[in-house]
C-alpha cells in the first residue's frame, strides 16, 4: 500500500468512527435523557456544555499555543474516559454536566487537528471522498439503532464503544503530523478574529439555526407521528444525500468561489428550517428538507474548512476557531435556545431556526462586500 493510499485509509476509518460516535450523542442520546426523566430544557442545557467547550479552548490555545501532538493525544484519553464515566452520571443533571465539560473539550482538539492534516496531505479538492467515511459512519450506526436500540442504557454502550474505536484510529493518525513548527509559534501574532468579523458572525448565527435540528429533530418528528425508525431513516437519507455531495463536491469546490459556494448553503437551511415549521407531520416534506443536508452541511462544512485554512498562515487554531465558533458557541447557544423554545411551544422551533439561518446569510453577505473592497 502506498504512503498515500495509508493516509487516506488511516484517516477514513477515523472519520467512519468519529462521526459514527457523533451519530449516538447527536440522535439516540437526546432521546435516551428524555427517557431517563430530563424535561426538554434540561436536555438542551445538558447538549450545551460540550459544543461551549469547543468555543473556549481556542483562546487558551491561543494564548499559550500548545496546539500540538501531546495534547491531542491527551484529547483522545479523556474522550474514551470521558464516555465511560456516562454510565455513572447519566441519570444526574450536575454529572452530566460535569461530564460534558470532559467530553467536549476532546472532542474540541481533535477533529480540527485531524482536518487539518487531512487538507495538507489529501487537498481540498480529494477531501470529500475521505471525509465522506465519516458520514458512512453516522448514517449506520443511526440506521442499527434505529431498528436495534431498545433500551436508553444501550445508548451508554454504543457512545462508550464508538469512543474507544474513535480512540484507537485517532491514535494511529498521529504519525502523518510532520509540522510540529506551527504548535511552536504564537498564534496570537497572525489570527485575528476581528478583521474578518462578518465570516465569523456568519459561521455562529448558521449552527445557532442547527439547534433545534441537531438536538430536537428526533424528539420533535417523533412527537409528530413519525415512528423512530422511519426517523432513522430521515437521518440516514440525510447522510446519503451527504455522501453524494462529499463525492462529487470536487469540481465545485474548484471552479466556484468557496465563498459563493457557503451562501448557497446557508440559504438552503433557510429554506429547509422554513419547511419543517410549515409541515411539521409531513414525511415527504421531512425527506425532501433532508435531501438539503448535503448543501448544508456536506458542501457548507467543506469549503468553509478550505476557506478558512486560506484565510489564516495558522492552520490548525484557525480550524479550531472555526469549529469552536461554529459547532461550539454557535451549538450550544443554539441547544439553549432549541431546548426554551422547544419547552414553551413546540410548533415554533423550526421557524425560529429559519430566521437565524436568514441572518446568517446577511452576515456572510456582508463579509463578500468587506472581502471585496479591502482587494481593491
Amino acid at each position: 500500500m502506498s504512503s498515500t493510499s495509508k493516509h487516506k485509509s488511516l484517516i477514513g476509518l477515523f472519520y467512519f468512527f468519529y462521526f459514527a460516535l457523533v451519530g449516538v450523542y447527536v440522535i439516540f442520546l437526546p432521546k435516551a435523557l428524555v427517557e431517563f426523566g430530563f424535561s426538554s430544557f434540561e436536555v438542551g442545557v445538558i447538549f450545551a456544555i460540550a459544543p461551549m467547550m469547543r468555543f473556549i479552548l481556542p483562546f487558551i490555545f491561543r494564548k499559550f499555543g500548545k496546539l500540538n501532538r501531546a495534547t491531542y493525544l491527551l484529547s483522545l484519553l479523556v474522550m474514551v474516559i470521558s464516555s465511560f464515566i456516562f454510565l455513572v452520571g447519566v441519570k444526574s443533571f450536575w454529572a452530566l454536566i460535569f461530564i460534558n465539560l470532559f467530553y467536549g473539550a476532546a472532542m474540541g482538539v481533535i477533529l480540527p487537528f485531524v482536518d487539518t492534516i487531512a487538507l495538507k496531505i489529501i487537498t481540498k479538492e480529494r477531501y470529500g471522498k475521505v471525509r465522506l467515511w465519516g458520514s458512512i459512519g453516522f448514517m449506520a450506526i443511526a440506521l442499527w439503532l434505529g431498528k436495534f436500540l431498545q433500551t436508553p442504557t444501550q445508548t451508554i454502550y454504543y457512545l462508550i464503544f464508538m469512543a474507544v474505536a474513535t480512540g484507537v484510529s485517532g491514535f494511529f493518525i498521529i504519525e502523518f503530523d510532520k509540522d510540529e513548527s506551527s504548535s511552536k509559534q504564537n498564534p496570537s501574532q497572525s489570527l485575528s478574529l476581528l478583521k474578518y468579523w462578518a465570516w465569523w458572525l456568519s459561521a455562529f448565527l448558521f449552527q445557532v439555526s442547527f439547534g433545534g435540528f441537531y438536538n430536537f429533530f428526533t424528539i420533535y418528528e417523533t412527537s409528530n407521528g413519525i415512528s423512530l425508525e422511519m426517523t432513522s431513516w430521515l437521518w440516514s437519507f440525510g447522510v446519503i444525500c451527504e455522501i453524494v455531495m462529499l463525492y462529487f463536491q470536487g469540481p465545485l469546490l474548484k471552479r466556484f468561489s468557496l465563498l459563493v459556494l457557503i451562501e448557497i448553503s446557508i440559504l438552503s437551511a433557510t429554506i429547509r428550517w422554513f419547511l419543517l415549521w410549515l409541515y411539521p407531520d409531513s414525511l415527504a416534506v421531512a425527506f425532501l428538507t433532508q435531501s438539503l443536508h448535503s448543501l448544508n452541511f456536506a458542501l457548507y462544512y467543506s469549503a468553509s474548512i478550505a476557506y478558512v485554512y486560506g484565510l489564516y498562515t495558522q492552520k490548525k487554531l484557525a480550524q479550531q476557531f472555526f469549529l469552536g465558533i461554529s459547532f461550539g458557541l454557535g451549538g450550544s447557544i443554539g441547544a439553549f435556545i432549541a431546548g426554551y423554545i422547544y419547552q414553551r411551544d413546540s410548533s415554533m422551533l423550526f421557524l425560529s431556526q429559519a430566521v437565524i439561518a436568514l441572518l446568517a446569510f446577511v452576515a456572510i453577505l456582508i463579509h463578500k462586500r468587506r472581502v471585496k473592497i479591502e482587494s481593491r
